[in-house]
């Protein structure tokens, strides 16, 4: 495996800032109270974290866009959010990001929010805001009128489509979303989620990670090179996926396309938190790809981003400086 290492420098340098992307998905708020605890409470055995910071960040589909962002890529997204003070939070994030937010569709439901105690490295407790039921077909047919508009009119590149499960990614949506993009000569890459896989039939990229692979095959495999790449090929086949990228967490990254694969190792490092890299992945390497690299190359990129994401606590995006450290590093070693 040869990568130009200098080639990768030169295009997140100048390259990315090129870029249109749309992100289509279940978009969150993270919300975050840090910590430190020193005693239990007499009320019940519980841990007190004395709460010293707090910290409100994108996060699902919305941290895929804030990587997008931050990588320099002109970013766009189109997901659901309440009308409350959780979406608020969020459309000033995406102000201050400038991403473009005219996708997003208001519904009567909350804003999908995770709210996390950390008491130093350690989570202590997570809540979760959401209303788990299906998404009305009033709302539906919005985004439909939205992502059709869009796509049609040839404003974008790619779409991403980050699928949490949460109701943004239903099959009449991934399936009309896919089907539009490939009449328009647009790549889409999937992130995917749960068992129902045939909804992203004929996209042209899947990006998930070994726990998602084994939830939809009838027997689990271990995480090893040739497993992965006869798992990911099942897929392409059954599924009729172009490419699978599959994460692989302490062993790294596998891409497979139709007539090559390549196994591409972590950096060995200390983690704290793999939060969100899932997102970092997905973004990086469609960027990538989109910008002209090969899998490889694109994998490669993708795997060395991650490798910032994992060593920070909670869910964080890479910026373009951070990966450009982090290539620069790779090329001392």
């Amino acid at each position: 495996m040869t990568v130009d290492k200098n080639k990768l420098v030169d295009f997140v340098s100048h390259n990315l800032s090129e870029l249109k992307l749309l992100v289509i998905g279940d978009v969150m708020l993270d919300k975050y109270y840090y910590g430190e605890v020193t005693r239990i409470s007499p009320e019940a055995p519980v841990p007190i974290t004395r709460v010293t910071q707090t910290k409100d960040t994108m996060g699902g589909a919305s941290n895929v866009a804030h990587n997008l962002a931050l990588l320099g890529c002109h970013t766009s997204i189109a997901g659901y959010v309440g009308d409350d003070y959780h979406c608020q939070a969020l459309m000033d994030k995406f102000t201050s990001r400038g991403i473009d937010y005219r996708g997003i569709i208001h519904y009567d439901k909350p804003t999908i929010t995770k709210l996390r105690v950390i008491g130093g490295h350690q989570q202590m407790l997570r809540l979760d805001f959401e209303d788990v039921e299906p998404i009305a077909r009033v709302y539906e047919e919005r985004m439909l009128n939205y992502t059709s508009q869009v796509i049609e009119s040839g404003l974008f590149d790619a779409v991403l489509i980050s699928d949490y499960g949460k109701g943004a990614c239903s099959e009449r949506v991934c399936r009309s979303i896919i089907e539009e993009c490939h009449m328009a000569g647009i790549k889409v890459f999937v992130d995917p989620k749960g068992w129902d896989w045939e909804k992203y039939a004929e996209a042209d990229y899947l990006t998930p990670n070994l726990k998602e692979i084994n939830a939809i095959l009838e027997k689990p495999i271990k995480n090893r090179d040739q497993q992965v790449e006869i798992a990911s090929r099942n897929i392409m086949e059954r599924f009729s996926i172009a490419n699978v990228l599959a994460t692989r967490s302490e062993c790294g990254l596998s891409i497979v396309g139709k007539d090559d694969v390549s196994h591409i190792p972590t950096k060995a490092q200390e983690v704290f938190d793999v939060s969100g890299a899932g997102d970092t992945v997905l973004a990086t390497f469609a960027a990538g790809i989109v910008g002209g690299l090969t899998n490889l190359e694109a994998a490669y990129l993708a795997n060395l981003a991650a490798s910032v994401v994992v060593a920070k606590v909670g869910t964080y995006a890479v910026s373009r400086e951070e990966l450009l450290g982090a290539l620069r590093e790779a090329m001392s070693e």
